[in-house]
């Protein structure tokens, strides 16, 4: 290991960290180098690309300190049982790597995770020292997330929220029993120990700040985890509870999710085949729901089918409205906006211009087309002044005429 150079050791890194989805900036504030002092800004080109809530890409330099491993996770490339290659960064090498490409305009920030190494605290020592050097010494004001090790002393982990703009502390799995399985070195009151304790000193990070001007900054944009799926029997209506309970409980900015993919010389407790991408997807549509339509959980899982799984073949809004036909249609000049976010094809953008075109005047049919992609998905679920759906929102095929025609696509197509 000690001859590998440091474009080897990159490659092996980087790979590695590709698993980890948890990597988007959203809620940071953009960083730039007025005055003459510092170097870092959030804007610009890079590695690995990822999106914030607003739709500002952003790129990071995404990698591990190392792969090396001590814990033995069945569903995880870098366990100590996995016979793959092996790298491993020191916190100066981590740090020159950031400079280097950000001063070549590749990146705007970085994204640390890191295999455990010796311990859990040694570990998380090195990656707070990977950001004490960027910060302190650099003057580096990009932007930095840390993952976070939950075994490790909360007061490495409180030094990390110092230097890093957000933390994240993976919880793995749905459920305590899918983690006891898979994950044997983990324990599910750790993880969610620590995520408290984040949680706490970023909220009195904030109430510092109120009252003292210069009051040290902790993890401003916040914390967020990360969950896979399809590694076990956990269900959809599984996942979206447990999403729910940690954004209640712990205040995170971001749940995602991460599909199970198979690995080389996987474990034999782990499935053959990966779960379709299109479940990944849904999870992410039914998270936007929750946090930006007002639908409760429960509503989510009322969506889901018979074995608790949210539909592939429709979104999760249409399968809701198709599973609670009395509450449409909705009169578009007179409802109110939580009605009309519940009408799908109706995106936020477009309820907030029908909700100010109406000030205005009353809306036709042709109105509310030039705001939707698709027309026909809207429908059977408005009303306007035109136009009134009658029978078509009650039809037993609707929704055969309303799912995504399934085509194949021609391989040499032009």
């Amino acid at each position: 290991m000690s001859d590998q150079t440091i474009l080897q050791k990159l490659e092996i890194l980087a790979d590695a960290a590709k698993y980890d989805a948890s990597c988007a900036s959203s809620g940071t504030a953009k960083k730039n180098s007025l005055g003459g002092k510092g170097i870092g800004s959030t804007e610009g080109m890079g590695i690995c690309h990822a999106y914030a809530p607003d739709g500002r890409c952003i790129s990071l330099l995404k990698v591990l300190l190392t792969n090396h491993c001590i814990f033995d996770c069945h569903y995880c490339i870098n366990r100590k049982s996995s016979n793959v290659r092996r790298a491993r960064f020191t916190p100066q090498e981590i740090a020159d790597l950031t400079l280097s490409f950000y001063k070549r305009n590749y990146i705007e920030g970085l994204f640390l995770s890191s295999g455990i190494i010796k311990s859990s605290n040694h570990t998380m020592e090195l990656l707070v020292e990977a950001a004490r050097i960027l910060r302190e010494e650099h003057d580096f004001r990009g932007y930095i997330h840390l993952k976070t090790i939950p075994e490790a002393d909360p007061e490495l982990i409180h030094q990390a929220g110092l230097y890093a703009d957000r933390l994240s502390i993976n919880v793995e799995l749905p459920t305590d029993a899918g983690l006891t399985r898979l994950a044997p070195d983990k324990d599910a009151r750790q993880i969610e120990g620590a995520m408290g304790g984040t949680k706490m000193a970023i909220t009195q990070a904030k109430d510092e700040k109120k009252r003292f001007r210069h009051a040290p900054r902790f993890a401003p944009a916040g914390q967020s985890t990360q969950m896979i799926v399809g590694a076990d029997a956990a269900t959809d209506a599984d996942i979206v509870g447990k999403a729910s309970r940690l954004y209640d409980n712990f205040r995170l900015r971001r749940v995602y999710y991460s599909a199970f993919s198979p690995i080389p010389d996987a474990s034999a407790v782990l499935p053959l085949k990966r779960p379709p991408l299109i479940r990944e997807h849904r999870l992410y549509q039914s998270d936007w729901l929750m946090r930006f339509y007002g639908y409760q959980p429960g509503e989510i899982m009322q969506a889901t089918e018979k074995d608790g799984n949210l539909p592939l073949d429709i979104d999760p809004k249409l399968a809701w409205a198709l599973k609670f036909r009395d509450s449409f249609p909705v009169d578009v000049n007179r409802a109110s906006k939580e009605q009309l976010l519940r009408v799908p094809g109706l995106g936020t953008t477009a309820v907030r211009r029908i909700l100010t075109a109406r000030r205005h005047r009353t809306l036709r049919l042709d109105d509310v087309a030039k705001l939707t992609v698709s027309l026909a998905k809207v429908r059977p679920f408005i009303v306007t002044c035109d136009w009134r759906p009658t029978l078509l929102t009650d039809r037993a095929d609707l929704r055969r005429l309303l799912a995504p025609r399934q085509e194949q696509l021609e391989l040499f197509a032009a």
